[in-house]
């Protein structure tokens, strides 16, 4: 990832040549990477399925850099750099700066933002938020927490929902912010283990201290009635967001709907297996086996008009 940001210069217009090799290495990079996501993606038409993977691509290579092994300092450099070419593809949709040269992510990118008109500040937002995950992690509240979500995991829907198409205005924003959160809530419970072993804990401070639990016992997957109780809390949270954004699923264009809900259904199934069994979330990462994936996909398909291919 360093050479490629090392290495990216400003060229050319993408020649279509370029951009169906673009359109190739999003989609394979989104079907190897996104483990819950892909599913709903292949139900989703085309060109939208296209443009998703194009914003799924981008999600994860940002997050790459952020979550690789290299000093704080040289990633923080890439997200700088990494930042200045989404500018760049986003001013070469307008014709004013040649197309960013170097990755083969910005022709299906800049085609992505041109075609659906995503608002260049989520993707700052989205920045901004891997540039949090460089510092230790500190959330004191939920306050902090809920803007953390909002960084990570909100921006992310809130440009899905320039590509699946939607009414409602900013009524329709807020509640697939709170999707988003919901989605990000579900993910910090299924991966406390593996964020502990790498000394990262997005659990507010204020309620795990009024719970009696400590850093030292995430990491060490103690239960305790305190930790229980702290699991049965967050997930009870998770389950209100869930809730309070039921409405978006009849906001998005129809077209877009079964892939929606088949994404739901998936991350809030892992929530309710982690809620079955809240110790399993200590001893290891909970998810679905790729069966139960597919079923959703199926149910989605059939159940809501869906056009997987």
């Amino acid at each position: 990832m360093t050479a490629v940001i090392e290495n990216a210069r400003a060229g050319g217009a993408a020649s279509s040549e370029l951009l169906t090799e673009s359109r190739v290495f999003v989609r394979d990079l989104t079907r190897r990477a996104a483990r819950n996501f892909y599913y709903g993606l292949k139900l989703l038409p085309e060109p939208k399925r296209s443009a998703m993977y194009a914003l799924y691509a981008y999600m994860r290579l940002i997050d790459d850099i952020a979550d690789d092994e290299r000093p704080r300092e040289q990633r923080a450099m890439d997200l700088d750099g990494w930042e200045r070419l989404t500018h760049q593809a986003i001013a070469a949709t307008q014709g004013e700066a040649p197309m960013p040269d170097g990755h083969t992510l910005w022709s299906a990118f800049a085609e992505m933002v041109r075609q659906y008109r995503v608002p260049t500040k989520v993707f700052d937002d989205m920045i901004a938020g891997q540039r949090q995950d460089l510092e230790p992690v500190a959330i004191p509240d939920f306050a902090a927490l809920r803007a953390y979500c909002y960084r990570v995991a909100s921006v992310v829907g809130v440009a899905s929902l320039y590509v699946f198409g939607f009414s409602g205005g900013e009524e329709t924003i807020e509640f697939s912010v709170e999707r988003g959160i919901a989605f990000q809530l579900t993910n910090i419970l299924r991966d406390l283990r593996e964020d502990a072993a790498r000394g990262r804990c997005y659990l507010p401070a204020d309620e795990m201290t009024r719970f009696g639990v400590s850093t030292a016992d995430l990491a060490a997957g103690t239960m305790t009635d305190g930790m229980t109780s702290l699991l049965r809390h967050q997930i009870e949270r998770a389950r209100e967001f869930y809730t309070h954004s039921e409405k978006l699923d009849a906001l998005v264009q129809p077209d877009a709907r079964p892939t929606l809900w088949a994404m739901t259904e998936i991350y809030r199934s892992i929530l309710e297996k982690i809620a079955a069994k809240p110790e399993r979330a200590m001893r290891r990462r909970i998810g679905l086996s790729s069966w139960a994936k597919i079923r959703i996909a199926w149910i989605a398909m059939r159940s809501r008009g869906g056009t997987a291919s």
